[in-house]
């Protein structure tokens, strides 16, 4: 309510100012815009002006390498945001409300990417285990945590390197490995269970994490960050039991990157909206959500449901095969396309071939198309082990499915080159 009525005198005044000065008589609101919207700047590439050098993205959707480009319907959705106020929460509301339509969930908030998610989750978790008499007691970090009930339980195999975005709302993590020590691990501090979807290891599934959580009446979130696709995934994790599931906005939604879902059961989500910007105070205060992101993200849900698995699957497989069919001739080479099970389960190019008779580790070649023009940045998995894909010292990974349209046959030739001239080195 602060917020509104500090709205209300903003206006009121910045109305009376406008006046005084006689600019209220000059041009309506909507001339004002209109004035604002009809000058065009030169198109400038900025990355050019900075020094900042454009990359082939053959690895994926990670976070260092800026994610995922967005489709130009979204791109278009986000840059028509950018051209206009409105209000923040009404615009928050919005979207959550449209979004839970659209992914057959209670609700939704849009957050500041899926570590975002994790930590508002748990704020609201928090929150809610310690709502006394209606008054609610969000975290105050990092002083006042002690007296709260403020536990989280966790898998051990589950620890991961997100475990901070719990942590800044001040809960403890509790971690099991067994069911028995899973039903013995809740206290009366308990507030939440967490559960990280593209775990490798771990001994309890989904469906008993889910269960005994609830037997007692505890909530339960699942970190989905990448799992998406298969487009399903969007509201398989919520409709199996799940209260919270976290999405990344950047990755396989190809939404802005500095945006992610947090999708689940009303009071959660409404509790974790107590605890975002832009209400002051609060442990979600810096993780600003910008009407660009929030439009965005509503604008690539919509792109993502006109799409189907199929289709997405035979593009990139097509992309995938094209660069293997060109690298055929490459002494003792052989290409395996492999769909992760889980997280980035989407068709990824794997290269093996013997280092005896190309003499080229796959980590040089990485290190070549790195510094090559353009540059190519491969799968991190290319010469090392990576759970969820069979790799190996001995093999090149070309994530395909964030390449634009023909840079397929770019990488396609740069590997060729480079693996051709370290053959030719060993024959002569």
């Amino acid at each position: 309510m602060t917020i509104r009525y500090s709205r209300r005198s903003f206006f009121s005044y910045s109305r009376t100012a406008l006046a005084s000065i006689g600019l209220s008589s000059l041009m309506t609101p909507m001339q004002s815009i209109g004035a604002v919207l009809s000058h065009k700047d030169d198109d400038v590439n900025y990355y050019a002006k900075l020094g900042v050098e454009e990359i082939i993205n053959a690895a994926g959707t990670y976070t260092s390498l800026t994610a995922a480009i967005m489709p130009e319907k979204v791109q278009l959705a986000v840059a028509r945001a950018a051209k206009s106020p409105v209000r923040l929460e009404d615009l928050q509301l919005a979207a959550g409300s449209y979004l839970a339509k659209r992914l057959h969930c209670e609700a939704a908030l849009v957050s500041a990417g899926a570590a975002s998610a994790l930590t508002l989750g748990t704020a609201a978790c928090v929150t809610l285990a310690n709502d006394k008499k209606g008054e609610r007691v969000p975290p105050r970090i990092p002083q006042g945590m002690d007296s709260l009930k403020n536990e989280a339980i966790m898998q051990k195999g589950h620890r991961y390197g997100y475990d901070h975005a719990l942590s800044n709302c001040g809960v403890r993590i509790v971690e099991v490995e067994t069911l028995d020590e899973y039903r013995a691990a809740f206290t009366p501090k308990t507030v939440m269970t967490h559960f990280f979807n593209a775990a490798t290891s771990g001994t309890i599934g989904r469906e008993d994490w889910i269960r005994i959580s609830h037997a007692h009446n505890i909530p339960c979130m699942n970190d989905a960050a990448a799992d998406m696709p298969p487009i399903s995934n969007l509201w398989k994790y919520t409709q199996m039991g799940f209260d919270l599931v976290c999405f990344s906005g950047g990755k396989g939604i190809r939404g802005p990157q500095n945006a992610g879902l947090l999708l689940g059961k009303k009071d959660l989500i409404a509790a974790a909206a107590e605890n975002n910007n832009p209400i002051d105070n609060v442990v979600g205060r810096g993780q600003k959500v910008a009407k660009e992101q929030i439009v965005g993200m509503v604008a690539a849900v919509d792109w993502l449901l006109s799409q189907t698995d199929e289709g997405m699957e035979r593009e990139f497989r097509g992309r995938a095969k094209k660069i293997a069919d060109y690298l055929s001739d490459v002494p003792t080479l052989t290409a395996q396309i492999y769909v992760p099970e889980v997280a980035n389960h989407v068709p990824t190019l794997l290269l093996h071939y013997d280092q005896e008779k190309v003499k080229i580790a796959p980590l040089e070649v990485a290190d070549m198309c790195r510094h090559g023009s353009p540059s190519i940045e491969l799968h991190p998995a290319t010469g090392s082990p990576e759970p969820g894909l069979p790799s190996d010292a001995n093999t090149i990974v070309v994530g395909v499915w964030m390449l634009q349209p023909g840079q397929d046959m770019i990488v396609a030739k740069r590997l060729r080159q480079i693996l051709m001239e370290a053959a030719s080195t060993q024959a002569s």
